[in-house]
């Protein structure tokens, strides 16, 4: 198959797993934003956002981006967890939480000289009200899916970023933990803007999945109608290759089964073999549960380093 061939079945692919999404807004709106405050901490310096990226609802975001440094920076689209606290959101990139090492990331990245943006997702943060099982059954009726709606917005919320003259647009990443660390798979699959993609404990193959009873352990957030008629856990990442991808995963985390976790990884080696790119998919797996390790920080930060 030529590469000519090859990126215009990737795109095609691309579309087809855009579709499963539901009816979703139009993705040329024009976007606007209002900046609701701006504090200067430590080390870098922190922009409250209200961003129109839906035209349903506004979207708070934080922007944090180095302090004692110029741009334009390579930029993070760090996408916060689920965990059942909907309140945190997006509070995730400045506080941490309990499944993340210390600091919080907006020091980490910011202190590295990247800029970072975090929205709320739908029913978190400044975005909660009603329940995510509500929301998601008024959006079924109406056609909408849930996650779907959650994946629009991170793809807006891209487009926000490269419009920012601070921002340096060919230099952009994704990364997040759990829901978070799907988001970060899904959005690079779809937008290949993203040049490095890091996910934290929830690469999870869906077959494996439901060989293991764990369907419940995601939230109703998680699943798309039809999805597994067409693609796999597999099929999704592969439309990254062959962008630089790192998955950290735990052994003894039980929404990432270790024999789907056996299966990506054999078909996303093959697929960056195939396109020369091998050393750029990495997973690395510890005797861990659901959490971020000091060790995963450090194999994370050099990831970064490399490649972005």
């Amino acid at each position: 198959m030529s590469a000519q061939h090859s990126k215009a079945d990737k795109e095609a692919r691309r579309g087809q797993l855009y579709k499963l999404l539901g009816d979703l807004p139009d993705r040329k709106r024009k976007i606007s934003v209002s900046k609701i405050d701006e504090e200067k901490r430590a080390s870098y310096v922190l922009e409250k956002l209200l961003l129109d990226l839906n035209g349903i609802e506004p979207v708070p975001a934080y922007f944090v981006y180095p302090r004692d440094k110029k741009g334009p920076f390579p930029a993070i689209l760090y996408n916060h967890a689920h965990g059942g606290n909907y309140v945190l959101g997006k509070d995730e990139l400045i506080y941490g939480r309990e499944a993340l090492q210390k600091p919080p990331y907006a020091e980490v990245l910011t202190q590295k000289g990247y800029c970072a943006l975090c929205i709320d997702a739908w029913c978190f943060g400044e975005r909660r009200g009603r329940t995510e099982s509500e929301t998601f059954k008024q959006m079924l009726w109406m056609g909408q899916v849930l996650w779907g709606m959650m994946v629009y917005d991170s793809l807006r919320a891209i487009d926000y970023l490269v419009s920012r003259p601070d921002v340096d647009a060919s230099r952009l990443g994704t990364m997040g933990i759990s829901m978070g660390s799907t988001m970060a798979w899904w959005v690079a699959a779809l937008d290949t803007r993203i040049k490095v993609c890091i996910d934290i404990c929830c690469l999870t193959d869906f077959q494996a999945l439901i060989e293991s009873r764990g369907l419940d352990g995601h939230g109703i957030y998680y699943y798309v109608p039809g999805l597994l008629k067409h693609f796999t856990t597999s099929d999704i990442n592969k439309l990254i290759v062959p962008r630089p991808h790192l998955s950290l995963a735990g052994n003894f985390d039980r929404l990432t089964p270790p024999q789907g976790l056996d299966r990506i990884d054999a078909e996303l080696k093959k697929a960056y073999a195939k396109e020369n790119a091998a050393d750029a998919w990495k997973l690395v797996r510890y005797n861990t549960g659901h959490f971020e390790t000091a060790a995963m920080r450090k194999e994370i930060l050099s990831f970064l380093e490399r490649w972005l």
